[in-house]
């Protein structure tokens, strides 16, 4: 089961950073909201440029492994550590402290409280 996850984990990793490159491969629409209004042109908002074609199926097909292996990862994660943090903290010994209540060494006299000086 670690040799699985770690796999899909490779496999994960190595997408992230082709999904990032490609997405950064992408031209722009130059236009900005300017486009969208009408000042850049309505075939650059709704049609891609022939040569884009590709990267912009490469974008879809990676952004489809990314989530599919996100999904799987997090089910295996879950798998592999069935209890939850609050029951793994609820099973952790708690340590015992002594607790030490000063005793006093005798109890006064009724002697000792009439040699004080009374005011």
């Amino acid at each position: 089961m670690n040799i699985i996850y770690s796999l899909f984990q490779f496999v994960h990793y190595c997408v992230c950073a082709g999904l990032i490159l490609v997405v950064l491969l992408q031209a722009g629409k130059s236009g900005g909201m300017a486009g969208i209004f009408g000042g850049g042109g309505s075939d650059q908002i709704f049609n891609a440029p022939s040569g884009m074609a590709f990267i912009k199926k490469l974008t879809i097909i990676m952004a489809c492994i990314f989530m599919f292996t996100s999904v799987i990862l997090t089910k295996l994660s879950t798998n592999m550590s069935m209890m939850s943090v609050v029951d793994r903290l609820s099973n952790v010994p708690t340590a015992q402290i002594p607790v030490s209540i000063p005793v006093p060494l005798s109890e006064p006299s009724e002697d000792s409280a009439a040699q004080t000086p009374k005011e």
